[in-house]
């Protein structure tokens, strides 16, 4: 076992001196906000008290296993998405809680929210409630659907974005089967985490030169199609279309790691230099190098399938080792293909530090993902435990004062 870290003593990050109100739950929206937390953010997950049958809080706490004698409220997902939080419990049917609530509003910079938006209005919290608070907040909701289509309002996950926004069409398009399919990845939510926490920072900087607040809408449809189709609107991005949808090279079976002798390598010849080169390394020759298939980009292009076709016959001549031994000195793209047990031992990942392993007061040992934004003036770091359910009421509450208007 790694030995401990210690947990920074103080906030150094860029956004230091933020305070966020943090109504996300599960993955989209609570990603997005470790991300600013990481950063500095003072962040405080307001969670509810839920039925009293042990389902309280953020769902995510209670997914996954939790090793033999540690509290049942701290699932590996909610571990690693939900540091350099404060959680409070407050139950907003009472009205002691809605006073305390409107307190703490006032303190915050950013409200941020996953739940459906309706919900928000029936608690008294759409923006319009939160800004007459503070006028100049910046109300961000993470939505599954925007505002101004007919989707808006009805419930997403990731699953759901996957199948509405192309994501699912991928696979089918390339390997033929036509059944669609969604990629074992939450790469919706996660997706959208990123679009949240840039949105919230790009409204802060807004703030911080007009002074001005502002409702910052981050749908999720719209975000995850958005980065599906950087590269696969393709060739309808031209009005009319002029071929396919798909990016071809992408698109291609034969885009994969190659098995080797003893392992397997991605690997990715791109300039016409790198080009030949590889081909000269697999002892392919002049034939193959001379081919007009493969003479420059856009021919490789048309026949991206054939030419890694050929990648994955050369790779299994060699092992891993030596196909690095001789490619890497040509700068020609290689890397090892890790498996998810490989990482802990990757050479780079282990150098970088991405890794750490603290000592949770509650959990024991836990192993934390260092944030891998490196600013160098001001580093995020790891300064809280993910934290227990309703760990922080008391703390945050009396940061508040009671004498405060309410």
């Amino acid at each position: 076992m790694a030995e401990a870290k210690r947990l920074a003593e103080k906030a150094t990050g860029p956004l230091k001196g933020i305070r966020v109100l943090d109504l996300t739950s599960v993955v989209n929206g609570a990603y997005g906000v470790q991300i600013l937390a990481d950063q500095g953010a003072d962040v405080i997950k307001l969670e509810d008290p839920g039925s009293g049958r042990g389902d309280g809080g953020d769902i995510m706490r209670w997914a996954g296993h939790v090793p033999e004698g540690a509290p049942r409220d701290m699932g590996p997902i909610f571990l690693t998405i939900n540091r350099n939080k404060r959680s409070i419990v407050l139950d907003l049917k009472q009205e002691s809680a809605k006073r305390a609530l409107k307190r703490l509003i006032r303190t915050c910079d950013v409200f941020a929210a996953s739940v459906r938006y309706d919900g928000l209005k029936r608690l008294g919290l759409a923006y319009e409630d939160v800004a007459a608070i503070k006028p100049d907040i910046i109300y961000a909701h993470a939505a599954g659907y925007g505002s101004d289509g007919p989707y808006a309002g009805e419930p997403a996950y990731d699953d759901l974005i996957q199948s509405a926004s192309g994501m699912a069409d991928i696979l089918p398009r390339t390997d033929g089967d036509p059944t669609p399919r969604i990629l074992p990845t939450l790469v919706a939510d996660k997706v959208s985490g990123l679009f949240f926490a840039q949105a919230v920072t790009a409204a802060l900087l807004h703030k911080a030169r007009t002074g001005e607040g502002q409702f910052v809408e981050v749908p999720m449809l719209e975000c995850v199609t958005s980065f599906l189709l950087v590269e696969h609107l393709y060739d309808h991005a031209f009005d009319p279309p002029i071929g396919q949808w798909g990016y071809q090279r992408v698109i291609n079976p034969n885009r994969k790691p190659y098995r080797t002798k003893d392992g397997w390598i991605g690997l990715l010849p791109y300039t016409d230099k790198q080009w030949d080169l590889f081909f000269d390394a697999a002892g392919y020759g002049e034939a193959v190098k001379a081919d007009p298939r493969f003479a420059d980009y856009v021919t490789r292009a048309r026949h991206v399938k054939e030419l890694y076709g050929l990648i994955e016959q050369a790779a299994a001549t060699k092992t891993t080792q030596e196909w690095l031994d001789i490619l890497k000195p040509l700068s020609i793209p290689v890397v090892k293909t890790n498996g998810l047990a490989d990482l802990d031992d990757d050479p780079h990942l282990k150098a970088v530090g991405f890794f750490e392993t603290y000592a949770h007061p509650d959990v024991g040992a836990y192993r934390a993902i260092k944030p891998p934004v490196k600013f160098s003036k001001t580093p995020s770091n790891i300064r809280r435990h993910p934290p227990r359910l309703g760990e922080h009421t008391e703390e945050v509450l009396a940061e508040v004062s009671e004498g405060e208007e309410a």
